[in-house]
């Protein structure tokens, strides 16, 4: 698989991504597939390799998930995304959604990207969790030089020694990375905090800063939550954040 795109994709504002952190049935994910689109949300993400700190933790339903992503786009129509963590998955990734995600704890993964930058697919590229601007925008020309200027940059916080939230959102970085690449950048408050009730503000701070777009967990049941229940929003508290967005950005 070897098919290159050489130009820099262009985002209807706002973009908005939403989905759960991890799919973990075929029932959770179309239920709120389902309720995206009737919202007027035209892309979908869902985990199906989910790289975890502890091992004992919800790995994410893997192949199962790929073929629920597909079923997802089949019934309705949603673009779709996932993290691909192996590129010994790739084929798979690839054949069952429309953006390939880079995680942060693969944004230093240099073979990796060299091989997205191989292919004719969109990237979402995140931000590392430790990452200093200089390291994303490198990172991000390795999938430029491989190839692929079908690059969305995410900013979705970073460590800090500050452990109120779950990581710090960097909104400078924000026109930063536009300024200095020439690529659009979405923001994820749901990682960037890990609190449901900062994905609002900080959704229209990044978006007041120049995102391109945002990128949000929602799940049916967040209190069910296999994982990231804490940043998940449930359908009412999502429906109020994206009525809040449409009002205030257009």
């Amino acid at each position: 698989m070897n098919r290159i795109m050489n130009q820099i994709i262009k985002i209807e504002k706002p973009m908005i991504i939403a989905g759960p952190c991890s799919i973990e049935s075929y029932d959770q994910a179309i239920e709120t597939a389902k309720f995206l689109k009737d919202l007027g949300v035209t892309h979908f993400r869902g985990g199906a390799f989910k790289p975890r700190t502890s091992p004992d933790a919800f790995q994410g339903l893997g192949k199962d998930a790929l073929e629920i992503h597909k079923a997802v786009k089949r019934e309705t129509g949603l673009m779709t995304s996932t993290e691909l963590m192996d590129a010994r998955d790739l084929d798979i990734v690839y054949d069952a959604v429309d953006y390939l995600q880079i995680g942060s704890r693969n944004m230093h993964n240099y073979s990796l990207l060299r091989t997205l930058g191989e292919q004719d697919k969109p990237v979402i590229l995140k931000r590392g969790m430790a990452a200093t601007i200089e390291e994303w925008i490198l990172a991000s020309e390795y999938i430029r030089k491989a190839g692929n200027d079908q690059i969305i940059l995410c900013e979705r916080g970073i460590r800090s020694f500050d452990s109120y939230t779950r990581n710090t959102m960097d909104i400078a970085a924000i026109p930063i990375m536009k300024q200095e690449t020439g690529l659009p950048v979405i923001a994820d408050p749901s990682h960037g905090t890990g609190k449901r009730e900062l994905v609002l503000p900080m959704s229209l701070a990044a978006l007041a800063a120049g995102a391109d777009g945002v990128m949000i967990e929602v799940h049916p049941r967040p209190e069910e939550a296999l994982s990231d229940g804490e940043q998940s929003l449930d359908f009412d508290a999502f429906k109020k954040v994206y009525h809040e967005i449409k009002s205030r950005i257009l």
